[in-house]
């Protein structure tokens, strides 16, 4: 817990780095000609300190790995930056980014050397392009923020993180209570900016003690860095195809398996960046190095900050250049005025679009239910795999029924006729490949579907880029288009609707023509004015 007593510059990066393994970068600071008050302040401070200037930068093993290290020490004028501080520090994210190393920043600041005024204040636009373009080469730049980070510290450098990281009990805020307090004449509620409450909204991914930053940064070096194991690939098996309305029931059982289940099971090197209805963590999936994204059926319904915490994995996978694994299992979106005045429909819109133009590969697998938009907003992908009984639909079957029948009782009707089910998923190109369940042994349903991925994972990290992301992109743009679709049976009841029809793994599934609101309902037009045009 941060105390009156902050764990030194020199101390964090002993218990950070392999013993004995850390060498200086720094050269002697800048001179900033200062006048005698100031020049009087910085001779104290190297007198307290045994420093030069409040940051300390250089390398060393973390883990056996070469790292590249910056940190403060608020023991020297607060950690402020100045001038020869914001030098020392642009030149060490330089070195790393021409040495392509991780970077990992250690701020404990009070923000800008108010002795140096505009001119120190400004510093932090030139620290900040070095850090975008050390992100630019795709490299990790991790942030441990310290007790206190505040001002333009916290508002530049230490705020740009692929992952960000505090210490338990850290102030950490834009302004400092006591300039804070100066300038509004009122204080901040208590906790506002303390590392507890950032966490809780969002904003920082963990807290962790100084003593358990080197694991934990190793860990996450781990998970990014790739390692491949081969995995075996079983023949096709067909998979006969049930009603879809029992694969709805299949899917809301309390004992089925949850995005926890399959990556405790699949993933392995987990590290968890955030969990509240939506997981993101950094994992590996047969050695595979991935962002996963993954809706919790155990959660809240995905609201925007769920959304917005998927499409911050999708920038962290470009970031880092990993591929982005997606797991869809939602009874739909968070219905709220809360919801709707926090932009859910425009989350779910920017989702769509970073989805499906992202760089890197990109798998997507239905668990289990896939309502409405909250459950599209993940689909996107290069691959797409489903679970036996998963389903994708635009409303849960209810509620589809309650449009077009004003009432549920129609729900299984409904479910055949609009095609949720993943053997129709297949058949109609959105589905790639369909696993089977195995209800009896949960665990081993969830070490097969990570089977799946690590083969998808697998195949995907053959292909350049620009061949993947055109075929992403003409696939999404075929769909429902192509001249080979069968007309849909003119059934009207949901047992006949689904005659059993074997789908094989993996392979290509005979397409379905885009069918009218009406062929999924004759009577909808009757029922509901709306539909009469």
């Amino acid at each position: 817990m941060a105390g009156d007593s902050p764990v030194n510059a020199h101390d964090l990066l002993a218990l950070l780095l392999d013993p004995g393994t850390f060498r200086s970068w720094d050269a002697g600071p800048v001179d900033v000609r200062p006048d005698p008050a100031y020049a009087a302040d910085l001779a104290e401070a190297r007198r307290t300190t045994g420093l030069d200037e409040s940051v300390v930068t250089g390398e060393g093993l973390l883990g056996g790995r070469r790292v590249a290290v910056a940190a403060c020490e608020f023991g020297f004028l607060g950690g402020s930056v100045g001038i020869a501080a914001a030098e020392r520090l642009t030149r060490a994210v330089e070195r790393a980014t021409a040495e392509r190393l991780p970077l990992i920043a250690l701020p404990a600041s009070g923000g800008t050397r108010m002795q140096e005024g505009t001119i120190a204040f400004v510093q932090m636009v030139k620290i900040t392009a070095a850090v975008a373009a050390h992100k630019s080469a795709h490299l990790p730049y991790l942030v441990y923020l310290r007790h206190p980070t505040t001002g333009g510290v916290f508002a530049s450098w230490g705020s740009l993180g692929d992952l960000t990281v505090a210490e338990p009990g850290a102030l950490i805020g834009f302004l400092g209570p006591r300039a804070c307090q100066a300038l509004s004449g009122s204080r901040l509620p208590e906790g506002t900016q303390r590392a507890e409450n950032l966490h809780a909204h969002g904003l920082i991914d963990a807290l962790i003690a100084p003593g358990e930053l080197a694991a934990f940064v190793d860990r996450v070096l781990t998970a990014i860095t790739a390692e491949p194991r081969s995995t075996p690939r079983p023949d096709t098996a067909p998979i006969a195809a049930g009603p879809a309305w029992e694969s709805v029931l299949a899917t809301r059982r309390a004992g089925r398996p949850g995005a926890a289940d399959l990556i405790r099971l699949a993933a392995t090197d987990v590290t968890s960046l955030h969990q509240a209805g939506l997981i993101l963590a950094l994992a590996r999936i047969g050695g595979h190095p991935c962002v996963l994204i993954a809706q919790d059926r155990h959660g809240p319904p995905p609201g925007p900050a769920a959304l917005r915490q998927a499409r911050r994995g999708a920038r962290l996978a470009t970031g880092l250049r990993v591929p982005v694994v997606c797991v869809i299992d939602t009874p739909g979106a968070e219905l709220s005025a809360r919801a709707e005045e926090d932009g859910l429909a425009s989350e779910i819109a920017h989702c769509l679009a970073d989805l499906i133009t992202l760089p890197v590969p990109t798998v997507s697998l239905l668990l289990g239910q896939g309502a409405g938009g909250a459950a599209l907003a993940l689909l996107p992908a290069d691959r797409v795999l489903a679970a036996q009984h998963a389903w994708l639909a635009p409303l849960a079957p209810e509620g589809a029924s309650a449009i077009v029948y004003r009432d549920t009782g129609h729900a299984p009707q409904l479910a055949a006729r609009q095609r949720i089910g993943s053997a129709d998923l297949a058949a109609d190109g959105i589905v790639d490949q369909v696993i089977p369940e195995t209800p009896a042994d949960p665990g081993r349903f969830c070490r097969d579907l990570g089977h799946a991925l690590h083969r998808t994972l697998e195949d995907l990290a053959n292909q350049d880029d620009d061949t993947r992301l055109a075929g992403r992109l003409r696939r999404y743009r075929r769909l429902g288009t192509s001249p080979h679709r069968r007309p849909l049976p003119a059934a009207t009841t949901w047992q006949q609707a689904t005659p059993p029809q074997p789908v094989r793994l993996g392979q290509p599934q005979p397409e379905r023509p885009a069918e009218t609101w009406r062929q999924f309902a004759p009577d909808a037009h009757r029922a509901h004015p709306a539909c009469s045009s």
